[in-house]
């Protein structure tokens, strides 16, 4: 607004015998000003439709760097296991919620998973890249081959692992896509997209650099179809000198599939790899079998 008034000064010094129409000189003093900000180089570094690509990819990294700082940087990058527990909602074909259970959620970074469910934890299911198991109170059996292909395909989307493990894979783009209003936070995008075309669009609170969501597009090369899964993180808590989300959720093209609220969680416990088999699956049952 000084910027203007000074403006319009000018212009009654320079035209001393012209109209002096008010209406007439604040739009002109107005259109000036819009003109002289947005031909400013500041103004069109924040804009990332005017940013050059170099500048686009700088910047993004920079905010992703930044990000990686506030998870806890070098204790983010080097955690290599962890256990967590907590409840678990689960819905239906609709998204409606089904219900909440019991759970612990073993990791063994980057690829093997194994969630135990319920009180007695006598329900569990291992999965790795290659192959999954189940134990139920029929015994231990194969995953389906649906169950192991999506986690072969979380494995890819998640994000803690492009942050850790994937960002000097070959291919790698980066962009900036700029600031924006999420959950009454601001924050501000950036964009990586793999050497398979798959796109994270990754929002970042403007003030601590932590995610808020991850969306991460790809598209089906036979089909074209366009699929998109949505996480959302929440409720931060330190826990070994690393930012740890204690709520997270998921949706798949608009569908909510889980939601995790985690009540304790420990990193770096040396978690014995042979739990992630179809060994330990077997003898938990030989066990249960005995009582």
């Amino acid at each position: 607004m000084r910027l203007t008034q000074n403006i319009i000064a000018v212009i009654l010094r320079a035209d001393p015998g012209g109209t002096k129409n008010p209406s007439s000189l604040l739009a002109a003093a107005l259109l000036f000003t819009l003109l002289v900000t947005f031909s400013t180089p500041s103004a069109r570094a924040q804009a990332p439709e005017a940013m050059f690509p170099e500048q686009s990819a700088a910047k993004a990294k920079e905010l992703i760097q930044k990000s990686i700082a506030a998870l806890g940087g070098p204790a983010y990058l080097n955690v290599r296991d962890y256990t967590c527990s907590g409840r678990l909602a689960s819905f239906g074909s609709q998204g409606e919620l089904n219900g909440y259970t019991r759970f612990l959620d073993l990791w063994f970074l980057p690829d093997k998973n194994r969630t135990e469910y319920g009180k007695k934890q006598n329900v569990i299911d291992v999965v790795t890249a290659t192959e999954g198991w189940t134990l139920d109170r029929g015994g231990v059996a194969d995953l389906p081959v649906s169950r192991v292909e999506d986690f072969q395909r979380q494995l890819k989307e998640d994000m803690d692992i492009l942050l850790r493990n994937r960002l000097k894979e070959d291919g790698i783009v980066y962009r900036y896509a700029g600031r924006d209003l999420v959950d009454l936070k601001q924050v501000e995008w950036v964009e990586v997209v793999d050497r398979d075309r798959r796109t994270f669009r990754i929002a970042l609170d403007a003030s601590t650099h932590l995610p808020l969501r991850s969306l991460v597009t790809t598209r089906d090369p036979n089909t074209r179809e366009r699929s998109a899964s949505l996480t959302l993180y929440s409720n931060y808590q330190p826990v070994s000198g690393v930012q740890f989300p204690t709520q997270v959720a998921r949706e798949v093209n608009g569908r909510r599939v889980y939601q995790a609220f985690y009540t304790d969680c420990k990193l770096n416990t040396a978690l014995d790899p042979d739990l992630f088999t179809r060994a330990s699956l077997d003898q938990r049952w030989s066990q249960l079998k005995k009582k």
